[in-house]
């Protein structure tokens, strides 16, 4: 395959100013000295990735708009997909060369649940950025059950412990209570997941019979893409959903619904999308790869100046990426929050893309997403704890990611302290709604620590 030569430069100018007292003319000379940076041979320069329309793809937009990706001797084209089905099969299938991805997707392909792949990630999008929204009929219901503030608004983080008697009422009236999210190894399946059990409530358990994971289900989840929650909800299909921005926004705008709680108060920095190549890719292009992923750091870096924000709700605004209302992308993109309609609240990290090294893909967020397809069944079998790391280390890839970091710490784009010292573990944390203790080297205890779902004890 014919190969492109890419020598990143960067010409340092110093302008030097001389003034001539006899005739009073202003001279001007520059000095131009040329510095050679990094050189790689880009193997695939023409390049087509997917997304769907939330927030969260803003990396992949950025770097398009800003020129990182030009920057890296690539030319990409980015395009909408229609459901998060479609965009793992044309990666799969090789029409896309990578993608916006649920983190439970490239995870769930190598792990033996839904089409198997062997897709990869090298770069994690973001950290947050998910809400739980319930109609306003179920939000009137809930109201009184939830602790109030002085100023009379809600306490938060609100906890499904509101929303028990509100499921009792409705399955009297005989109306299964039915909630939305978007595929069954998505973050928002198993974030609205937690949520439920952590109060008591039974969410449904899958089996290779029973795929929707309804069994001995309190609350009966479904999928809907993003983009139709708001229209699923008032329509009274459903009575509440967890979903990206802006869809949670979109229903406060609307009138239609109220998010109660975002995923930052179900796990706080919790991993959100990541971006997915086949194995495939990355070993026949591996310096295309790397290219690809030194241009989102850039992205996700450049996303979390809070200056940069506003051009960055512009650039979502477009139809061609999330196509929605200013208003609707900043209330979440900018470091608010708006709850009930009026209850805007500061939460500056909402949404994050690059700090708390928000871009490296740690093996402890993917084992965190094992776990719970092993807890909800939708991995049959007991796994014994060697096979968590070992599964997770042939998905994540950071050493894709370090590779491309240290060209833009050579480069100046970002500082050697901005490369974590990691062995690719977290430390063990309680940030959950519960309080539970997870440690991503102890995922058997951990599974085992829950009244609701598998345990493996004993592996």
């Amino acid at each position: 395959m014919k190969t492109q030569l890419t020598k990143i430069t960067v010409f340092l100018f110093s302008a030097v100013v001389l003034f001539s007292c006899g005739n009073g003319k202003k001279k001007e000379t520059k000095e131009i000295a040329e510095v050679s940076k990094i050189s790689m041979e880009i193997e695939k320069p023409q390049l087509t990735f997917g997304f769907i329309k939330l927030t969260d793809m803003a990396p992949l937009a950025i770097a398009k708009e800003k020129g990182f990706f030009e920057d890296e001797g690539l030319f990409v084209s980015v395009e909408a997909q229609s459901n998060w089905k479609n965009v793992l099969d044309r990666v799969i299938d090789g029409q896309l060369d990578g993608s916006h991805m649920l983190a439970g997707q490239p995870i769930a392909a190598g792990a033996g649940f839904g089409r198997q792949a062997e897709l990869v990630t090298p770069f994690s999008m973001d950290l947050n950025g998910n809400a739980i929204t319930v109609s306003n009929d179920v939000w009137s219901k809930m109201k009184p059950n939830i602790p109030i503030n002085e100023d009379g608004s809600p306490v938060h983080p609100i906890s499904a412990d509101a929303l028990k008697p509100v499921i009792s009422e409705y399955n009297k009236m005989g109306k299964p209570f039915k909630m939305g999210m978007v595929f069954p190894v998505s973050t928002h399946n198993y974030e609205i997941r937690y949520w439920l059990a952590a109060s008591g409530i039974n969410p449904g358990m899958y089996t290779a019979e029973n795929v929707q994971g309804q069994i001995d289900a309190e609350v009966l989840l479904s999928v809907t893409p993003p983009p139709q929650m708001p229209a699923t909800l008032e329509s009274g299909t459903i009575y509440g959903y967890c979903v990206g921005e802006p869809w949670n926004q979109q229903a406060v705008f609307k009138g239609i619904g109220v998010p109660v709680v975002t995923n930052y108060d179900i796990w706080k920095n919790n991993p959100e999308k990541v971006f997915v190549m086949t194995k495939k890719f990355v070993e026949d292009y591996p310096n295309t790869a790397v290219a690809v992923t030194k241009a989102l750091i850039r992205a996700g870096k450049w996303l979390d100046n809070p200056s940069n924000r506003p051009e960055a709700v512009k650039i979502l605004s477009m139809p061609q990426y999330v196509g929605a209302d200013e208003v609707v992308l900043a209330n979440s993109m900018t470091g608010t929050f708006e709850f009930e309609k009026g209850d805007k609240r500061e939460l500056p990290d909402f949404n994050v893309f690059y700090k708390y090294n928000a871009t490296y893909p740690f093996y402890s967020d993917g084992i965190w997403f094992l776990t719970q397809m092993r807890r909800w069944g939708q991995i049959p079998e007991a796994k014994p704890k060697a096979w968590y790391e070992n599964t997770i280390k042939e998905i994540y890839r950071p050493d894709i990611w370090k590779k491309a970091a240290s060209q833009l710490v050579e480069e100046g784009h970002i500082p050697p302290a901005d490369i974590p010292y990691t062995d690719g573990y977290k430390p063990a944390t309680t940030d959950f709604i519960d309080g539970k203790k997870y440690d991503a080297k102890d995922p058997i205890g951990y599974l085992d620590s829950f009244a609701i779902g598998n345990k493996d004890q004993n592996l």
